[in-house]
């Protein structure tokens, strides 16, 4: 990636030094003489860095600081200041500023300076350009909340357009935290029946007597403390959707009265003979093998197949860690905003972490991780130290983990990614340690889509 530094003072001397240090350091080096010709250059062409004195004619240091930060608030400025003046400098940091160092320059420190704040700035690009890659799946798509580019998750998102539409029942299964609730919104808002009611219900959460009268109703005296009559949740979602999660842990009783409603589009409430007749959509969910429950005499073969007319897997996340980034990114600005902070991104070790780590907790366990990291981060980059304790000790960096039972090409493609992570990015040096050449390494690149994720430079 080349990254371009300006450098502005009026002493030629001093300026033209500073541009043949930065450019032995490997940057693409520009030259302005005051501010108001560094403030033009800004404007006319990207500039990954600002190296800038404070007294200047024309246009102070002062001034284009304020003019740069004001219209692009995350290109880093570094001051240059004389020994008497360093207040001012500590000033300008204040408006904008990265850092300052005082003259004459100590060119080791310069270039240890220059490099810091370029990461800054390296960081801060792929997390925007990942947060664009977000915007553009959502326009894609009608359901922003479910995040995710892999092949397995396109796959989810076909099947939800195709039987949103219909009146199937749907059952959604998949570990706990991958998402099955996101899903079921989706099914609901994008069919016909979006203007009816969606009611939810968490079968788990309730005792076998609460349950029978949530989810059909109950007469007044029907039982201790039904001091009068109450709609269940199928009476009140008539005309819509309901979604039952953790379908596999309702008992015997409610699974034939649930079975009734499926087969015959009704049912009576607790304490009633007066059958009442409902048009409702069911939606399920569960972690659990339903077809072993049903091997082991827990749940009823007959329901399982009105329930499953259609089958959505949501795969774990340790199956499809392609899509770490994008979730990363959303929680990133979500979380970010909701806690008033300014983040703008993940360093590479932190980042390599997250990759390693097998997330029992799925997406879940990723946001409360990304949750938790924003909360300890101390400056705007998060880094591997403000990562929870247990994503910290799987990681050791030195190694690619990877499932049993995945394609060659799977496998291949997870290397390349986890090795340019490593070596942040650096593709001829990623070539080198993998033994190809860099042009393979590009086409490989274009193969595994990995380009969007990592440029499309050769360095």
């Amino acid at each position: 990636m080349n990254l371009t530094i300006l450098v502005v003072d009026d002493e030629k001397n001093i300026r033209e030094g500073l541009m043949r240090a930065l450019e032995l350091d490997g940057y693409e080096v520009l030259g302005a003489e005051d501010g108001k010709q560094a403030w033009e250059l800004v404007q006319k062409r990207p500039v990954d860095l600002v190296v800038t004195d404070l007294k200047m004619p024309r246009l102070s240091g002062e001034e284009l600081i304020k003019n740069i930060t004001s219209t692009q608030p995350n290109l880093p400025i570094i001051v240059l200041t004389g020994h008497g003046t360093v207040e001012n400098a500590v000033t300008a940091m204040r408006h904008g500023a990265y850092d300052f160092l005082t003259k004459p320059v100590n060119l080791d420190r310069l270039s240890l300076l220059v490099k810091r704040a370029l990461e800054t700035r390296v960081l801060a690009k792929e997390h925007q350009a990942l947060k664009e890659e977000v915007e553009k799946l959502e326009k894609k798509r009608q359901f922003a909340q479910i995040i995710g580019k892999s092949a397995q998750m396109q796959r989810v998102f076909e099947v939800i357009t195709q039987v949103a539409s219909t009146r199937a029942s749907v059952l959604i299964t998949g570990e706990s935290g991958v998402g099955k609730e996101l899903v079921a919104d989706a099914i609901h808002h994008l069919s016909d029946r979006r203007e009816g009611p969606f009611i939810k219900t968490h079968c788990a959460a309730l005792t076998e007597t609460l349950l029978e009268s949530e989810l059909f109703g109950h007469e007044k005296g029907s039982f201790t403390g039904a001091v009068g009559q109450k709609k269940g949740r199928f009476e009140l979602a008539d005309g819509g959707s309901i979604f039952l999660d953790e379908i596999g842990e309702i008992n015997p009783s409610v699974q034939v009265k649930l079975l009734r409603v499926l087969q015959e589009k009704s049912f009576e409430r607790v304490g009633s003979e007066k059958s009442l007749e409902v048009d409702v959509r069911v939606i399920s969910a569960t972690n659990r093998d339903l077809k072993k429950e049903i091997a082991a005499g827990r749940f009823r073969e007959d329901l399982y197949y009105r329930l499953n007319i259609v089958n959505i897997h949501i795969p774990p996340l340790r199956e499809r860690k392609e899509d770490i980034p994008l979730l990363v990114a959303t929680f990133l600005t979500e979380i970010a905003e909701e806690n008033h902070k300014i983040i703008e991104g993940i360093d590479p070790k932190a980042r390599l972490a997250l990759y390693n780590y097998s997330w029992p907790g799925n997406v879940r366990e990723l946001r409360n991780c990304i949750e938790s990291s924003i909360v300890l981060c101390k400056g705007n980059i998060i880094t591997f130290d403000d990562l929870p304790p247990a994503v910290r000790t799987a990681d050791d960096g030195q190694y690619i983990r990877l499932e049993v039972g995945v394609s060659m090409d799977q496998a291949e493609k997870e290397i390349i990614r986890q090795t340019l992570i490593h070596l942040r990015g650096n593709k001829s040096r990623t070539a080198e340690v993998l033994g190809i050449g860099r042009k393979t390494l590009h086409r490989k690149l274009h193969d595994y889509n990995l380009i969007e994720e990592f440029g499309n430079s050769d360095i």
